[in-house]
């Protein structure tokens, strides 16, 4: 019986994955300049990245691109008490302007700003595997110029503190083992970013607790049948 409850939870787990789409990125927080910027393995993959932005604070991300790929790029934010009106800016830039070796006078071409332009607090969208309400804001599609390296850098203007998802590319790319260890990760992730520790309680209880009540009723009746 144990046995069946826990397939009952991976199988809950497994059957909202499809709408997650995002394998998402792990972090310890450290990506704060341009020389510990979170890598991006590859921009054409569906990432999602969670994370808290303090005021005055800048993210920093990185990934290789070919001339001609389709960049995508988009920030949702969690439907919190007191991000009604949070919207951080998303910078594109490439490693010219990092580097600061042959900065071409059309600096326009190699740092381009995305602000989101919508109405506040925007529009929402259910997600189901963390079970979360986002309110949609900006979203970035480009065409990558030059090969080279390029950084994304997250940043709110206002110097205000909050919380975003930041999502990288369109392609999703889930295997079978995934279903198992990067899609449970990525709940308890959603969860403690949400601060949701209601519910990562009662999976926690799920996954030890029902099994070990289950075991200690049945070794009970067991005893009694003796």
């Amino acid at each position: 019986m144990n046995k069946i409850i826990i397939l009952l939870f991976l199988i809950t787990i497994i059957s909202t994955s499809p709408a997650y789409g995002h394998k998402l990125i792990s972090h310890d927080d450290s990506h704060k300049d341009f020389n510990s910027a979170l890598v991006i393995p590859d921009h054409k993959i569906s990432w999602a990245i969670y994370e808290n932005l303090g005021a005055s604070e800048t993210k920093f991300y990185t990934f290789d691109a070919k001339e001609g790929d389709s960049f995508y790029a988009s920030i949702v934010i969690p439907k919190l008490e007191g991000l009604e009106n949070y919207s951080p800016s998303i910078i594109l830039m490439n490693d010219e302007m990092f580097n600061g070796e042959n900065i071409p006078s059309n600096i326009e071409s190699n740092i381009q700003k995305f602000l989101y332009e919508g109405d506040y607090p925007g529009n929402e969208f259910y997600e189901p595997f963390g079970q979360v309400t986002y309110w949609e804001r900006q979203e970035v599609k480009t065409t990558i110029p030059e090969d080279g390296q390029y950084f994304i850098l997250v940043l709110d203007e206002k110097n205000q503190n909050g919380k975003y998802s930041l999502a990288i590319g369109t392609i999703e790319d889930f295997s079978g083992s995934d279903f198992f260890t990067i899609l449970p990760k990525a709940w308890f992730d959603t969860k403690l970013f949400l601060n949701d520790y209601v519910s990562i309680i009662i999976a926690i209880f799920m996954l030890i607790g029902v099994p070990v009540l289950l075991s200690v009723i049945i070794l009970r009746k067991k005893i009694f049948k003796k």
